[in-house]
This record gives structure tokens, C-alpha cells and sequence, in this order.
């Protein structure tokens, strides 16, 4: 009998899953059996469910307390996981809340007056309110940080770290991620209780779709102008990532002017803002959105046909957790790599265990083909000849 078949009978008709997925067979008996967790598995593996699932067994929704935290380093995660939530403690005592920035602090803190069970936050918010004196750490029993290698990189580790060792002393702390460091491993244990370390492949998923890795070699300035033409390509739904968020907006602008059915997501935007555009998107309205890595992280898009990279990223890591976003679930998807010259030294050895496959950008399709093509997209073009007589000497 699996974990999840000795669950509590309140949950019996939600937990119905044709089959557990690897990370939550390791990860939830630990969980539940108290232990501190850093697991790794690939994104679209059920990582969520493998450290939601247990919190709800574990809390007590009668008790007018806030019991657990989850952490995520976007309002976008965030939103995602209270949903994920919501929809399992849906005809229980069990309540949760988000507290994220962008959003208005006054209704959070009313809502935090309820006690709601569990609350979902970006770190920013958190340590806003963990000061404002209205949010209680001190009950807070289980902390989980999603896409905890973001949540413990410099740019957030002091303040995770705090809040953490504000909680209670009894507390269990899970920390998730496609991708786990050295350095965050070392950083995690530093924070937890003899921490478990879970591990689960690409391979060990029994359900994944075939992902293709290709690339189209064009200039940086074109890069533009190949993005809207793959804007119009039938059935695309792709999720396309820049590294800096200046050009992220040129882009936006240009794209917008010519109306492509194009749209960018990053932090800095409004909470309606970002709403508005990932329901455009999930709906069909948008077939690519340009974002940031910290915008995208953990987004959970079903029916991604593709992922681009617009910028070749720094790091194995973030092309890992980019390219994750498709062939999730059993389906098939596309990881496409727009490629300038300057980046190739630094996409080759990103994607060298993956052969990536060449292709070509000619006559508003997407194919197969080498260098020797990539030319054929824009043909030389010869001067016109004049026929003006030749000056006399």
C-alpha cells in the first residue's frame, strides 16, 4: 500500500493517483516521519504534492494557529502553490493565504488576524511582516523553500536564515529544487536537522516525454524579428527567457508595435499586471511569453510546446530549470536556443550532454538544416548596375 493510500479518510476521494511519481515516494514517508528533507528532482516531477501532501496530514486545521510556511521566491510560484492548496483542503478546517509583494499588506494582515493554517510568501513580504509583529514565527512547525536553491543563494539567504531560525525550535524544514549545489547543500544542512538528501533523475521518471534540443544560429539584432515570425507558427506555445530585464522591455516594445501575439513577464510588474498576462497566455491568447528567470521560476504551464532561450544562460543550472518548463507529464516539447555568435562557445558546453540539433529559420518555418542553409535565409544581394558612361580623362 502506497503512503498516499494511508492518508486520513477526510482527503480519500482527492488522493487518487494512478501512480506516484519517484520524488514523492521518497519524499513524502520522510516528511511525514518528521525527518528535515533537501530533495532534487527535475521540474514537472510532483514536487509540490511531495511536501503538500504531508503538511496536511501533519497540521491541525481546528487549531486557531499558523502551522506551516512555504517560501518561493515569486509572486507567480507562490499564487501557483496556494492554488495547488486550496484545491486539496477544499471541505476542510484546513485554510491557507499568500503573502507576497505587489499585492496590498493591510488585507494580508487582516487575513493573517484568522490564523490561517498555512501561509505561502516571498521572502520580501515575509520579513515585512515577521517585523510588523504580524505574522508569529514561533508557531510556525514546518517551513518548506521552493526552489530553495534560489531561496538560499546570496541574494536571499540572510533573510531565509532568519526567518527559519525565528520559527519554532521543533520545526522541520524541506527544501526543493530541480537542481541542487554543493554550496546550497552546505548552506541548507547549516539551517536544518540532519537533513535526508533525495535525489531523482530525468531517468527515473517513468513517464517522460521525448524533449528535443536545438538551435538556430542568427545574429543578436534578428533575434527580434525571429521571435515574432515563431510567434505565427501554428499550435507554438512557448515560454522564451532573457537574462536581463532592460532588453526584455526593448523587446517587449518592438514586438507590441507590431502587434505579435507576444507577451514579457518580470518582477517589477503589477500583481494585476502579471495575472492578466499569464491568463492571456494560459489561454492561447499569447503564444510566447518572454520572461525573466526569477519571473519564470517554478511556473507550472500545461501543454508547453516549447522553451527558448531568447539569451544563452551563465549556468547549467538555470538552462536546466528553463528547459525543464516543457516535455513535462509525458508529453513531448522543444527546447530552442536562439544563438548568436559570441554565445555558441557557452551554449556548447551548457547543452553537451543533450546533442542539440541544428535548424534553420527559412520562409516563415522552423527545419532541420546546417550552416550552410542558415545563408540561405537572407540571400546576398547585389548592388544595381548604373549606366552611367565613364568619365573621359
Amino acid at each position: 500500500m502506497s503512503f498516499l493510500e494511508k492518508m486520513d479518510d477526510v482527503f480519500t476521494e482527492k488522493w487518487k493517483f494512478e501512480q506516484e511519481t519517484p520524488i514523492q515516494t521518497k519524499m513524502i514517508p520522510e516528511l511525514l516521519n518528521g525527518r528535515d528533507v533537501v530533495a532534487e528532482s527535475p521540474t514537472g516531477t510532483g514536487k509540490t504534492l511531495a511536501y503538500v501532501l504531508p503538511i496536511l496530514q501533519r497540521v491541525n486545521g481546528d487549531k486557531m494557529q499558523t502551522q506551516a510556511l512555504i517560501v518561493a521566491p515569486s509572486q507567480e510560484l507562490a499564487m501557483q502553490i496556494v492554488n495547488v492548496i486550496r484545491d486539496w483542503v477544499e471541505g476542510t478546517t484546513i485554510t491557507v493565504t499568500q503573502l507576497i509583494g505587489g499585492a496590498n499588506m493591510q488585507r494580508q494582515v487582516e487575513r493573517l488576524k484568522k490564523k490561517p493554517t498555512i501561509v505561502v510568501g516571498t521572502p520580501g513580504r515575509l520579513v515585512e511582516l515577521v517585523k510588523a509583529k504580524r505574522l508569529k514565527m514561533n508557531d510556525i512547525r514546518y517551513i518548506v523553500l521552493d526552489e530553495g536553491d534560489q531561496l538560499l543563494s546570496r541574494d536571499y539567504r540572510v533573510i531565509v536564515k532568519d526567518l527559519i531560525e525565528a520559527a519554532n525550535a521543533e520545526r522541520q524544514v524541506a527544501v526543493v529544487s530541480a537542481t541542487i549545489t554543493d554550496e546550497i547543500e552546505i548552506v541548507a544542512k547549516k539551517l536544518m536537522n540532519d537533513p535526508i538528501r533525495l535525489q531523482v533523475s530525468v531517468e527515473d521518471m517513468p513517464l517522460s516525454g521525448k524533449v528535443v534540443h536545438s538551435f538556430v544560429k542568427t545574429e543578436a539584432r534578428d533575434k527580434t524579428d525571429l521571435l515574432r515570425g515563431l510567434s505565427h507558427l501554428p499550435n507554438i506555445r512557448a515560454l522564451a527567457f532573457m537574462n536581463n530585464v532592460d532588453q526584455l522591455r526593448m523587446k517587449e516594445f518592438k514586438l507590441q508595435y507590431n502587434e505579435a501575439p507576444v507577451a514579457v513577464l518580470y518582477s517589477s510588474m503589477k500583481k494585476f499586471e502579471r495575472q492578466e498576462t499569464l491568463e492571456s497566455f494560459r489561454k492561447g491568447d499569447i503564444r510566447i511569453l518572454i520572461a525573466t528567470d526569477l519571473a519564470a521560476r517554478g511556473l507550472d504551464i500545461q501543454g508547453l510546446t516549447h522553451v527558448i532561450h531568447v539569451d544563452v544562460p551563465h549556468t547549467i543550472e538555470q538552462y536546466l530549470h528553463r528547459s525543464g518548463r516543457t516535455g513535462r507529464a509525458g508529453e513531448d516539447g522543444e527546447v530552442l536556443a536562439l544563438l548568436s555568435y559570441p554565445e555558441e562557445r557557452t551554449y556548447r558546453k551548457l547543452a553537451k550532454g543533450f546533442k542539440p540539433v541544428q535548424k534553420v529559420w527559412y520562409k516563415g518555418k522552423l527545419t532541420e538544416g546546417n550552416s550552410k542553409t542558415v545563408s540561405a535565409q537572407k540571400p546576398a544581394t547585389k548592388k544595381p548596375t548604373t549606366n552611367k558612361p565613364k568619365k573621359k580623362r
